[in-house]
């Protein structure tokens, strides 16, 4: 029998299409990130009515539930101030404390300058020899010195250590006793890996030399001395303000969901309002003193904590913050933090003494409003109007919409041709067959491997559990593409099975009884 040429081709068409989609996505989201910027009454003046109407018209373009921003210039609060309400509906004010993440970082890294300060830690002198429970399965770990810890540097990492992946520790001592069993991933000094565990390890060497828990010395000699009197820091999500309970996106839409529990101490474990970041931004650059000029810790502390080491060359991670290249416009050190439900940015601008800070209650990648809502606020302080960036999601994902529609479209297709398929591949060679089935098998993988895939891309440990949150179009479009792809492969197996189970008589139909008689011969 000849072949049709123009037969459609069903093991490559779901393929092929999400290759396409893919290359469509990675497009979407620089093409349709930045829509055209608001005009800016106010841009450049940082005053506290621009700031206010800046984020007003923010949270109205964008739907987002809930922030809160703090604004400083010099020693002088510019604005404080909380935007719409939390996930239990609460409304926030400058003085509601939020969980800010990895902004977290700096504030350890603080307090381990102010103990160097006081001549009781080295930067430069191995952790082992103020903490002797910290032992890795790798002797190298035993020369990491705290400078390494603080600059990210000391060799750990999320791929020889997940710390954000399976069973979390229930105290900084259990966090450090978790490392026994591990490897470094490169030697001590000779590459940066954020890690929030070098910074666990760095909380649990505050603990050590200072003999007091953790949060007692936060509490004692960073929060009360720069007047943060409602921050806090704690152990897991478990223990910030309704247990982190926020907001991601999907499909234009927001969904409320619960943060996991994860182990938070030391690397992001703090609450803060925004009055209480107004201070800490007054401090950071105020070479370290408070608006009233009482010192917390020294100018050179504060200078070596926003300078990124000399090796390995070309990191721009310092202590908790990352400096912007030389060149590249006016100086701006940063830091930015995420949960699953809660982002936060930090922004110094050296060159006019501002600060910003800013949280907000959606998750990671699919809603970055606090970054964007900091880089606004950059531009209103170096006198741009601001971009008008919003979350990419908010376009990208109707992409998504429409992709997840055209698997299902190809998977009920090829559910419902599988017989007509089954047939053809029965005059096929076997191999043949399963070269044209093999595509089907990718979308499967992708889904199950997406955890792992995000991990390699990002150096970061993540899970598929975490996708749904970070990006829940991306994870339903890859979840309904598996299943498509699975529902055809199962159609088709089933059918190639029936059809080899059939008699000759049932593929031949019934003989003839003219031929039983031998009439064709006599004819």
């Amino acid at each position: 029998m000849k072949k049709n040429a123009s037969a459609p081709r069903r093991p490559r068409v779901l393929a092929a299409a999400l290759a396409a989609a893919a290359a469509l996505v990675c497009g979407t989201g620089s093409a349709l990130a930045a829509p055209a910027a608001r005009s800016a009454p106010g841009a450049g003046s940082l005053t506290p009515e621009a700031v206010d109407r800046y984020v007003r018209d923010y949270l109205e373009d964008t739907a987002l539930p809930g922030a809160v921003v703090a604004v400083t210039r010099g020693d002088r609060v510019v604005s404080v101030a909380g935007y719409g309400h939390t996930a239990a509906g609460r409304a926030l004010t400058a003085r509601t404390p939020v969980p800010v993440a990895s902004l977290s970082k700096s504030m350890t890294a603080l307090a381990v300058m102010q103990l160097v300060d006081a001549g009781e830690v080295g930067l430069d002198r191995p952790v082992r020899q103020y903490l002797p429970d910290f032992t890795l399965a790798d002797p190298r770990a035993e020369g990491i010195t705290v400078r390494q810890l603080l600059n990210q540097t000391s060799g750990m990492a999320d791929s020889a250590h997940p710390d954000l992946v399976g069973p979390q520790p229930g105290s900084l001592t259990e966090a450090v006793a978790a490392l026994r069993g591990v490897e470094l991933a490169s030697a001590p000094g000779t590459r940066m890996n954020y890690h929030n565990t070098n910074y666990a390890v760095a909380a649990r060497l505050v603990e050590a030399v200072s003999g007091k828990p953790f949060a007692a010395h936060m509490a004692e000699r960073v929060f009360q001395p720069l007047g943060m009197t409602g921050a806090t820091t704690v152990d897991s999500t478990a223990d910030m303000p309704e247990q982190a309970r926020g907001y991601v996106r999907a499909y234009g839409r927001l969904i409320e969901r619960d943060q996991p529990r994860w182990f938070t101490a030391g690397g992001f474990g703090v609450v803060a309002s925004a009055d209480d970041l107004a201070r800490w931004l007054i401090a950071q650059n105020n070479g370290g003193a408070t608006a009233d000029g009482r010192r917390v810790v020294s100018a050179r502390g504060v200078t070596t904590m926003h300078t990124p080491p000399r090796t390995p060359e070309g990191t721009a991670y310092a202590m908790g913050w990352t400096r912007s290249s030389e060149g590249a416009g006016p100086r701006e050190i940063r830091h930015t933090g995420q949960l699953l439900t809660h982002n936060a940015a930090q922004t110094l601008l050296p060159d006019s003494r501002t600060g910003i800070a800013v949280v907000t209650n959606t998750g990671m990648v699919s809603g970055d409003d606090a970054t964007l809502l900091a880089q606004g606020l950059a531009d209103l302080a170096q006198g741009r109007a601001p971009d008008g960036g919003t979350p990419f999601t908010l376009q990208a994902d109707y992409v998504l919409a429409a992709l997840t529609l055209l698997s299902l479209g190809l998977g009920a297709t090829g559910v419902v041709r599988s017989r007509r398929w089954a047939r053809r591949a029965a005059a096929r060679p076997w191999w043949r067959t399963a070269l044209r089935t093999l595509p089907y098998t990718f979308p499967v993988a992708a889904f199950l491997l997406l955890g792992d895939l995000a991990g390699l891309l990002t150096r970061r440990g993540a899970d598929l559990g975490m996708i749904s949150y970070v990006w829940p179009a991306l994870f339903v479009w890859l979840g309904v593409s598996a299943a498509a792809s699975t529902a055809v492969l199962a159609a088709r197996a089933v059918r190639t099975v029936r059809d080899r189970r059939v008699t000759p008589e049932v593929i031949e139909g019934p003989v003839e009884p003219a031929y039983r008689s031998g009439a064709v011969a006599a004819r």
